[in-house]
């Protein structure tokens, strides 16, 4: 009986184990307060990343955003949700909108669209 319970929790252990690894590795590294935006799906190539709104995001980044992440601060009456816009100053339409620490690896729809964004208190 001993040895079938040690059996079983290793297991256990094994599996657990390797489902935490398979959910770290595709989470975005952004630091924590933080919307970072990548030129390449799946958090690849260069990133740029604000604490606040930028009205017009700087040339190599502006245009190629293909991944998101929101990893902003929560909490009653902060603005936590980030809003992107096709054009600079927010104008033209919202090609995503991400609530607090959603990370979005592809967006056809947004992809290659950015240039500005705001913090906001929803979508």
């Amino acid at each position: 009986m001993k040895r079938l319970l040690v059996t079983t929790a290793a297991a256990l252990f094994a599996a657990t184990a390797g489902l935490a690894l398979a959910t770290s590795a595709g989470a975005a590294e952004c630091p924590s307060g933080e919307f970072c935006v990548w030129q390449d799906s799946d958090f690849g190539g260069q990133r740029a990343n604000w604490s606040g709104d930028d009205g017009w995001w700087e040339s190599w980044i502006s245009d190629t955003d293909s991944s998101w992440a929101n990893h902003g601060i929560s909490g009653p009456g902060i603005k936590d949700h980030v809003k992107v816009y096709e054009s600079a100053w927010q104008g033209g339409g919202m090609t995503i909108c991400l609530a607090p620490g959603q990370e979005v690896g592809y967006n056809g729809a947004a992809n290659d669209r950015g240039d500005s964004h705001i913090w906001s208190m929803g979508c």
